[in-house]
């Protein structure tokens, strides 16, 4: 049974990937176990919360579109496995197919295949890309000094 801290990795993982590469990873494995739908896709808005300067009180930011969907895998023996999906913006199927590699990540037999081809691929993406971010960044970087004059 994975922890909380685990399933919350593994959530943020697919909820943060690009459709287009979770869509191709998760073709790519052989027959998938039917599933139904406990809630279908739909999208709504959430409030965001910030907090000044990262540590300050926080406040209401503002509202962001989401899309949520939640399904159960056929049953597997006496336990039914239901897996959540919560993705920012309008795709229903980014969130159903986040729900459903949820559900696998519960199961034994599906864990470790679905760790490894698709959660560890998605990291290793997003970690390309937020280094690609902070390059970029750090090329418009300016060092501002002073000079002291030689007056007075």
């Amino acid at each position: 049974m994975p922890t909380v801290t685990q399933r919350q990795a593994w959530m943020a993982t697919l909820a943060k990937a690009k459709l287009e590469l979770l869509e191709k990873l998760v073709k790519k494995l052989v027959t998938l176990p039917n599933y139904s739908f406990l809630r279908c896709p739909e999208i709504g808005l959430t409030m965001v919360r910030g907090r000044a300067g990262g540590t300050g009180e926080p406040f209401n930011l503002g509202e962001i579109t989401m899309t949520r969907c939640v399904v159960q895998l056929e049953s597997q023996g006496d336990e039914a496995i239901a897996g959540f999906g919560y993705v920012a913006g309008r795709s229903h199927l980014h969130a159903e197919l986040a729900a459903v590699c949820d559900a696998l990540l519960q199961t034994p037999n599906w864990h470790d295949q679905i760790q490894a081809e698709v959660i560890q691929p998605l990291q290793v993406e997003h970690q390309k890309q937020q280094e690609l971010k902070q390059r970029q960044a750090a090329a418009t970087k300016v060092n501002f000094f002073t000079m002291v004059r030689g007056e007075g």
